[in-house]
């Protein structure tokens, strides 16, 4: 849970993402045009195969939105294998001498486009001979993309996504007809186990280049906007102009909310019961926790005809929500669970051994840590299990080992 200084929240929730959408709506941010067309232009090399490159950047309208669009042409030699689109891509970055974070992100991109392509081929990436993939708008959008990020400084900063939609019905490319999400698509989002929706219409909304993208840039996925005060929104335009919806991708930068508290998104998950032992409520919640709750309470309460019962309550993170509603309703019996997301507002935590002397022995314990946002120290919780073993130990109230153990975790904390 670090502290950064920035947010950028890519919103692909509506009309997909592509590379030329994530270019152009960095550009729409304010990335310096000339540092990007240059870096594309600085592919024209006969050793990469490229020349006479042509770029088109300008602003278009999709519906009622206005979004900066960008075309990448040129003519090629030849096709390019999967192992020779990375040497391209790698060589550029280090050419252009972007910094680490973004050269990574490049090569990740690129290696994320070829290994999904080569696993639909069943096929070494060295030898793959991709077909869309290898020509220039990839590299350029993928190379670009590494320079307008490093540009707006948006390595530091924490990038949220929303799931992507992936349009539906058919379409035609170079192996002929599919359904959309193209199998390459699916399977970059698959790999990174990142979550898609179909639709809202029938088309290929979401393409290689654009996951790949999204699932090495993102830290987090949200179908909500996280809390940010925003600073300046980019569109980025598609190809087509669709009557049902704005064809843009939108990114909005903005800085976090002064708040000494973190947040994290969690599940609450309910039932009622009343006609469930002691014994199976007990082992429920064993083995709720056993299966990756954060916590469960059991709290009293009348049902109808005024017959005693319980409301189970478990907090847990969203990726184990489905597999604990499962363990509700197998071990009660229950009818329904309701499900509903929730923000938290939470301090770090950190465990850290502490050495104390007690009736002059040497004793190392755990102490739980709590801080806010800004590092300041909160709260200092010795573990339970220690003190009672110190207690146990020495003969010694386990309220004054308690205070004794918070009190040297202080000064060594402090004076750290």
């Amino acid at each position: 849970m670090s502290e950064f200084d920035k947010i950028l929240v890519i919103d692909c929730q509506v009309a997909g993402i592509s590379g030329d959408m994530f270019l152009g709506a960095l550009i729409d941010l304010g990335a310096d045009v000339n540092k990007i067309t240059s870096a594309i232009k600085s592919l024209e090399k006969q050793a990469y195969g490229y020349k006479n490159i042509k770029i088109d950047i300008k602003q278009v309208m999709r519906r009622e939105f206005k979004a900066t669009k960008i075309d990448v042409t040129a003519e090629s030699a030849s096709r390019k294998t999967g192992s020779e689109l990375i040497d391209i891509v790698e060589k550029s970055a280090k050419h252009l001498e972007l910094s680490e974070k973004a050269r990574q992100f490049a090569s990740k991109v690129i290696r994320t486009l070829v290994n999904s392509e080569a696993k639909l081929h069943a096929s070494d990436s060295s030898e793959t001979h991709l077909h869309e993939v290898g020509f220039v708008d990839t590299i350029a959008e993928i190379v670009g993309a590494a320079v307008a990020l490093d540009n707006l400084q948006m390595f530091n900063a924490k990038i949220y996504a929303t799931p992507v939609s992936v349009g539906g019905g058919l379409f035609t490319f170079s192996h002929g007809t599919v359904c959309s999400p193209a199998p390459a698509t699916l399977e970059i989002l698959a790999s990174k186990n990142f979550p898609m929706m179909g639709g809202p219409i029938e088309s290929e909304l979401t393409t290689p280049t654009g996951a790949s993208i999204l699932v090495n840039l993102a830290d987090e996925v949200s179908r909500f906007y996280p809390e940010i005060t925003p600073l300046k929104v980019g569109y980025g335009a598609g190809n087509k102009d669709f009557k049902e919806m704005p064809n843009v991708l939108r990114i909005t930068v903005g800085k976090p909310v002064d708040n000494w508290l973190l947040t994290d998104e969690i599940v609450i998950l309910e039932t009622n019961v009343d006609d469930v032992t002691g014994e199976i409520i007990g082992y429920l919640v064993d083995r709720l926790l056993q299966e990756g709750a954060k916590d469960v309470n059991i709290i009293p309460m009348f049902t109808k005809k005024n017959r005693p019962g319980q409301i189970i309550k478990i907090v847990a993170d969203q990726k184990d929500a489905k597999r604990l509603l499962r363990v509700v309703i197998e071990e009660t019996g229950t009818l329904g669970v309701r499900m509903y997301p929730c923000k938290r507002y939470i301090l770090s935590r950190e465990l850290f051994s502490v050495t104390v002397q007690i009736n002059n022995a040497k004793e190392i314990v755990k102490v739980k840590v709590a801080k806010d946002r800004r590092g300041k120290i909160v709260h200092i919780k010795p573990e339970y299990d220690e003190m009672k073993r110190l207690a146990d130990k020495t003969g010694k109230p386990l309220r004054e080992i308690t205070e004794l153990v918070k009190l040297r975790a202080r000064e060594i904390l402090l004076r750290e």
